[in-house]
């Protein structure tokens, strides 16, 4: 029986490091981006308000 001329050999990324599963709680992760985006849009909020309050 003849042997398969190719190997499937799982190559590894030297790009990525030595720990490539990362370890942190989502939870933090997901805080962190709604209260970053939560200030975005609070700060559009508070110009647009400071604007309309200085043309009224």
């Amino acid at each position: 029986m003849a042997q398969p001329t190719h190997v499937n050999v799982e190559t590894h990324n030297p790009f990525e490091g030595k720990n490539t599963n990362c370890k942190r709680n989502d939870a933090i992760d997901a805080g962190v981006g709604f209260v970053v985006s939560f200030g975005f849009f609070a700060t559009m909020f508070i110009i647009a308000t400071i604007i309309q309050f200085i043309n009224a």
